[in-house]
């Protein structure tokens, strides 16, 4: 019996102290969302340096305190083009998130423009990381990729493949993560 307490203490007080594990996402994963995989523990993300649309360096830090849907991209990538509106749709419904889409690897400046342009983007910001100091040590193989970022800068769950973010069931996975 003590076991068994000393057991559901220390759930409640793990539980209690990391917010991603605190909320059980697994019955609003629904459409696009069943492909979004929470992450078992929090994880801190790597410190880089990101070049905005007017060539200034900046860094996520500039987000910290907000939840942020922090997604990889390129110009190159189809799916990636699908996506994109769907994200800049995100930022204008859920102001209380930054939506930060970063174009990792080599992506001209121009091309980028060229891009939100033609995806009918209008509210994001544009940031590069040219030499994936950010994206190589967060793991970001393929493209597109989207990661949510809790308020303190740490990982909380990863989408690998595009997805309708300005979706409900998006919304909601949002919203419960933030509520928590």
């Amino acid at each position: 019996m003590r076991k068994l307490v000393l057991a559901a203490l220390y759930t409640a007080f793990v539980l209690g102290a990391n917010p991603a594990a605190a909320v059980d996402l697994t019955p609003l994963l629904t459409g696009e969302m069943e492909k979004l995989v929470p992450g078992a523990e929090p994880k801190l993300l790597p410190d880089a340096v990101l070049t905005k649309g007017d060539g200034t360096e900046t860094s996520l830090a500039e987000y910290k305190g907000k939840w942020m849907v922090l997604n990889f991209w390129a110009t190159w990538c189809a799916p990636c083009r699908r996506e994109m509106p769907s994200l800049d749709r995100l930022q204008t419904l859920m102001p209380e998130i930054a939506v930060v889409p970063v174009a990792a690897g080599r992506n001209d400046p121009e091309r980028i423009d060229k891009f939100y342009a033609e995806a009918g983007v209008k509210v994001l910001p544009v940031l590069r990381d040219p030499k994936s100091q950010l994206a190589r040590p967060m793991g970001v193989l393929g493209l597109p990729v989207t990661v949510i970022v809790d308020p303190e800068g740490r990982e909380v769950a990863r989408l690998i493949g595009g997805a309708e973010w300005d979706s409900p069931e998006a919304q909601v996975v949002l919203k419960a993560l933030m509520a928590d």
